[in-house]
């Protein structure tokens, strides 16, 4: 279920709408299967995901100034086993990312469908929150994009460098949802134990989640009746829009 978490930021507006880009083999498995796909974190392309910034990993040595020459080797050798531990946290990190903005957009076919037959879900933020039902816990938010070298995370939880990303990545608007499940054992953590494996599957509530499904702007007609054939066959009578990007202008 979803869950309030201190650390992920929310829109100003919980009705603003949210739009999952997807091929339609994963369309298909979406609405087969009820469930939304959690991939594990460290499994994503960028290699900051999960990472601090230049500044909390520096402010680490701030403090030994005023360590005692005695207890100086210890602290620091405390500190690189944060930053090792730090690295191992994406491995027990899933993440389902959202596209935020009012309008479909072209940026966002581009960048994530690598053929004209691909699928736009259309949602709002509430309806992401109320959509999810699984038992696990889920925390949503949005992302914060930053200098990763002149600028900080607010260290107070482990879970700040996931809702937080490097500014080049600004055009995604990307909203989150996202889940932990921890190495734990009867007296703290065991890093050689696997929780998740390449992802996991989290039960939603596909009529609260889909508003509208668009169909990409250069797919063929044909495309557009397989979408709608396949979304009767499994029982749903979501409204399907061929999306109007590639319309002809008025002059």
């Amino acid at each position: 279920m979803y869950e309030e978490h201190p650390t992920f930021p929310q829109p100003n507006n919980e009705e603003v709408k949210v739009w999952r880009y997807l091929d339609f083999t994963k369309f298909v498995s979406l609405i087969e299967s009820r469930r939304l796909y959690f991939a594990r974190a460290d499994k994503f392309d960028d290699p900051f995901e999960g990472s601090w910034p230049k500044i909390n990993v520096e402010a680490r040595e701030i403090a030994l100034q005023d360590i005692s020459p005695e207890a100086k080797d210890k602290y620091l050798q405390a500190m690189r086993q944060i930053g090792e531990i730090n690295k191992k946290w994406p491995r027990y990190t899933a993440i389902n990312c959202w596209h935020m903005n009012e309008y479909e957009s072209a940026a966002m076919w581009k960048l994530y469908l690598k053929s004209d037959e691909g699928i736009a879900i259309q949602s709002t933020y509430a309806k992401l929150k109320k959509s999810i039902i699984d038992d696990e816990k889920v925390y949503i938010g949005k992302v914060k994009y930053i200098d990763y070298k002149s600028e900080f995370i607010d260290a107070s939880n482990i879970l700040g460098p996931f809702v937080h990303k490097r500014k080049s990545f600004a055009h995604e608007q990307e909203i989150r949802a996202l889940i932990t499940k921890w190495p734990t054992r009867e007296k703290g953590l065991d890093f050689e134990q696997e929780t998740i494996d390449h992802g996991i599957e989290i039960r939603i509530d596909i009529e609260t989640l889909i508003e509208h499904v668009y169909i990409a702007p250069s797919a063929p007609a044909w495309f557009a009746g397989l979408v709608k054939a396949v979304t009767t066959k499994y029982g749903y009578s979501f409204e399907i829009l061929h999306s109007n990007l590639k319309e002809n202008p008025i002059f």
